[in-house]
């Protein structure tokens, strides 16, 4: 099997969701037309996300084990078992704090410059007020800030709409299974000396309320893990 030329570019979106019924019908419907394919994985919801995001025409999987990590995980694998394989990956949330319809603003640096990944960057000026917790705001200032003294990483955000080649993609032999996966990805591209850049992207407040930053635990678990993978890195 093997990926076409990104002349014409097979784009494929992977989209965790975990009770998001009211809101990822919104995500899949303002997807551009230049998606191949959508993909939500179902991490255990107890609502209707399944069946709104049926009628919306995605391809609906399921991953029981809760975690951020294991839903991605589960839609690269939906994706490794087609005949055909795709030029470029897009995680989104299903939360529609996002804009899709800013997809191909976000893969068009990987289209026309041959770059390796592209993030989001949820930067203030674009940003509603209040769609940003404080301490997702401090914990993405610590983390880049981070990178940038270790590895002399430019990042700054550790967004979630993100968009990658598959091939370089596939290279990073991801790993964790929960609140790491954003932040794995950027320190294993710094690490293989992969090209990357940011996007500026608009950022709404999320329908419904985060499982991470939305709650006292989820914010203290999500922050170790990603200093756990900075610190990790540094030491290599």
């Amino acid at each position: 099997m093997a990926s076409p030329q990104l002349s014409t570019p097979i784009i494929k979106v992977i989209i965790p969701a975990f009770n998001e019924a009211d809101s990822i019908a919104k995500v899949v419907a303002e997807l551009p037309a230049s998606v191949t394919e959508i993909i939500v994985v179902n991490n255990n919801s107890t609502d209707k996300t399944v069946q709104n995001a049926q009628t919306a025409g995605a391809t609906v999987l399921t991953e029981i084990r809760k975690g951020y990590g294991y839903a991605c995980l589960c839609g690269l694998n939906h994706v490794a078992q087609q005949s055909i394989l795709p030029n470029i990956i897009v995680f989104i949330d299903g939360d529609y704090s996002d804009y899709p319809e800013e997809l191909d603003k976000v893969v068009a640096p990987i289209i026309n410059d041959d770059i390796d990944m592209v993030i989001g960057a949820r930067v203030k000026a674009l940003r509603e007020e209040g769609s940003m917790t404080p301490q997702q705001i401090f914990g993405n200032w610590l983390a880049t800030s981070l990178m940038k003294w270790l590895f002399r990483a430019t990042f700054t955000d550790l967004g979630p709409f993100r968009a990658m080649k598959y091939d370089k993609l596939l290279a990073l032999q991801m790993q964790d299974k929960t609140y790491g996966w954003t932040v794995e990805m950027q320190l294993k591209v710094l690490k293989q000396k992969m090209t990357y850049t940011e996007v500026p992207v608009r950022y709404k407040k999320r329908i419904g309320i985060s499982k991470v930053s939305g709650t006292v635990k989820g914010s203290i678990f999500a922050g170790i893990k990603i200093l756990g993978w900075i610190f990790k890195y540094s030491l290599k």
